[in-house]
């Protein structure tokens, strides 16, 4: 397989269908149709569980991981590569916080530093976080 975007859900249930949607069209314009989108429920209290397995339901590029609870982001995202299949792997959370549609840059940038890896920091937040 070529590419694995894996995410993890917890609280995400009102950004499901968008983040699909921009990382369905993201995958296909890196990978055409070789590709997997990983959904690792994180325990999520409301209702992403369901709604991931709808759109599992309705395109055989989702992937569902439910976790027995919630073990945490780290936990969650570790569950999710080791259950992934691509050989290009790419880690984003469905917040859309950050953008799908960023995965050919980063790919991009592995490639041109020869690098097995590339990630991003952001210079400021969408949202800033109470302290």
């Amino acid at each position: 397989m070529k590419l694995s975007i894996v995410t993890t859900l917890y609280r995400s249930s009102g950004f499901l269908d968008e983040f699909h949607r921009r990382a369905s069209a993201a995958a296909r314009a890196f990978a055409q149709d070789d590709y997997e989108i990983v959904y690792v429920n994180d325990g999520s209290p409301d209702d992403s569980l369901a709604r991931v397995l709808d759109i599992a339901q309705a395109d055989d590029h989702a992937v569902v991981v439910d976790l027995s609870r919630n073990f945490g982001h780290h936990k969650a995202m570790m569950t999710g590569l080791a259950q992934s299949c691509g050989d290009d792997v790419f880690l984003i959370d469905c917040d859309l916080e950050e953008s799908p549609e960023w995965l050919p840059d980063f790919a991009a940038a592995r490639e041109a530093a020869s690098s097995d890896v590339a990630y991003g920091v952001q210079a400021t937040r969408k949202v800033e976080l109470p302290l």
